[in-house]
């Protein structure tokens, strides 16, 4: 495993580490299902650091892929971390994050406190 797990919010989650390889692919989300799925955790925490360099341009169809992925297997899913330069540069991200954290599946926090906040308001 490439991660460790804690509890967030009353939540078990599962938390990638900083440094590895980044969430490049489908294969990549498939395995990392699986490392949550061996820990028992409802939701995946992925350091903005992990990301592969298409993840946050939305047209590569890359983070749909994935993080439907995450809905379809039940798990909530986290991007930790800052990517105010990224919704700087793209308003359909910008709106993307805004969307998904008025959701209940898919959050972008900048750090821990905000990611307890996010799952407080659900």
């Amino acid at each position: 495993m490439t991660g460790q797990t804690s509890e967030i919010g009353g939540l078990r989650a599962y938390a990638w580490l900083p440094e590895g390889p980044p969430l490049a692919t489908s294969r990549d989300a498939s395995d990392l299902v699986g490392e949550a799925f061996s820990a028992s955790a409802e939701l995946v925490i992925v350091p903005v650091e992990r990301l592969g360099a298409d993840f946050l341009r939305l047209s590569s169809g890359l983070a749909g892929e994935v993080l439907q992925k995450f809905v379809n297997y039940g798990l909530k899913f986290v991007i930790l971390g800052d990517v105010s330069a990224a919704t700087a540069a793209s308003a359909p991200l910008r709106d993307f994050v805004y969307e998904s954290n008025r959701g209940r599946s898919v959050w972008f926090a900048q750090d821990l406190p905000a990611l307890e906040a996010l799952i407080a308001g659900r």
